[in-house]
């Protein structure tokens, strides 16, 4: 194997350790590999090695990338920082929008949503410390926001999703992913289900996958050390 496909099997691996450890099912924790910054090439050799979903953030090159990628069944995610001007590219080569933070940035994708694709999946980003350098809802807000996003047919309302500071033991770790969990289960209707919670990395995988993780973000484990982006 190569080094990509080592890299993803050990995750994979740490994944399915901690599935086991918590009481988790397998297939109920989705990898994402953030491609961010990566050539195409190396998105070719993981997709090769059985990954099929990819994450990234700067639009001119997610766009290349997915063009030169055209031939391959891969699912791409946007988690990078919505700007209103580019709205209209995310919703045409997209299918999931990890940090969605505004009714007017949804009603924007919504109506950009290129009608020959199904809905475009999205997940809210929650600043759960209220942090002003951070992106993100407040809890307070959460409720109101997933209801009227939920009536937008051209977006899917998929759950939610945080980005916390990083924190140095697994009982810290948890803490950030628990208050997610629990906010999920206090909002959560019959209609509005949420099944998605989009969080924990790299460093703290294990600790998102025991507070009930279903998307887990990785890209350093997978693709090793970051190139500088363009």
């Amino acid at each position: 194997m190569n080094a990509i496909a080592t890299r993803l099997a050990d995750v994979h691996q740490r994944i399915q350790c901690a599935a086991t450890k918590y009481g988790r099912p397998d297939d109920s924790i989705q990898l994402l590999a953030v491609s961010k910054t990566r050539p195409a090439d190396d998105i070719r050799s993981a997709f090769e090695a059985g990954q099929y979903c990819f994450g990234e953030s700067y639009l001119q090159e997610a766009v290349e990338k997915i063009q030169q990628l055209s031939d391959i069944p891969a699912q791409w995610h946007f988690i990078g920082r919505i700007q209103s001007n580019k709205t209209k590219i995310i919703a045409e080569y997209f299918d999931w929008v990890h940090g969605l933070c505004s009714l007017k940035h949804a009603q924007r994708l919504n109506d950009q949503r290129p009608e020959g694709r199904p809905p475009l999946n999205v997940c809210l980003q929650i600043n759960l410390s209220q942090e002003l350098s951070k992106a993100g809802v407040s809890p307070e807000e959460i409720a109101e926001l997933a209801e009227m996003i939920h009536h937008l047919p051209r977006l899917q309302l998929q759950g939610l999703m945080t980005l916390p500071a990083p924190a140095e033991t697994l009982e810290q770790q948890r803490l950030p992913f628990q208050a997610l969990r629990q906010l999920r289960d206090k909002i959560k209707t019959d209609e509005l289900t949420l099944d998605t919670l989009s969080m924990g990395m790299s460093a703290d995988l294990e600790a998102a996958i025991a507070e009930g993780a279903t998307i887990i973000r990785v890209g350093t484990a997978i693709f090793g050390a970051r190139n500088t982006p363009k």
